[in-house]
């Protein structure tokens, strides 16, 4: 099974642990599941931290990477076009694109955020 961590869920997996949901945490724990973060929370992440509104260095998202043993989901055209056909439930463009890969790709998305449950045929775990 695959599962997409949204940034929040790979920032929090990652700086404060305690914050996931107990459900988040353990779907992510079997050896079974493969757990994926998109490049986008990356790049969302290398620019707030650029802007200081997050201080989160790369040696750390690099190592939180390899400690989780986390597959990193490349954006392709298919996500981008499944993105163009996508209501606007959320405004958060990151967010949409991360939505977008999931639906695409056809796996659940480890999110708090409620807003990501206003996408039909998206499964959320938290």
């Amino acid at each position: 099974m695959r599962l997409l961590l949204d940034t929040a869920t790979f920032i929090w997996s990652v700086t404060s642990p305690e914050r996931l949901s107990k459900r988040a945490a353990s779907a992510v724990e079997p050896e079974d599941v493969i757990a994926e973060v998109s490049a986008i929370p990356l790049s969302e992440i290398a620019l707030k931290h650029s802007k200081k509104k997050l201080m989160l260095p790369k040696n750390i998202v690099q190592t939180g990477i390899a400690d989780f043993k986390l597959r990193i989901l490349p954006y392709t055209s298919a996500h981008a076009y499944q993105f163009l056909d996508l209501p606007i439930h959320h405004h958060d463009p990151f967010d949409r694109m991360i939505i977008s890969q999931a639906l695409a790709e056809d796996i659940p998305v480890v999110t708090s955020d409620s807003k990501f449950r206003l996408y039909r045929g998206l499964q959320v775990i938290w």
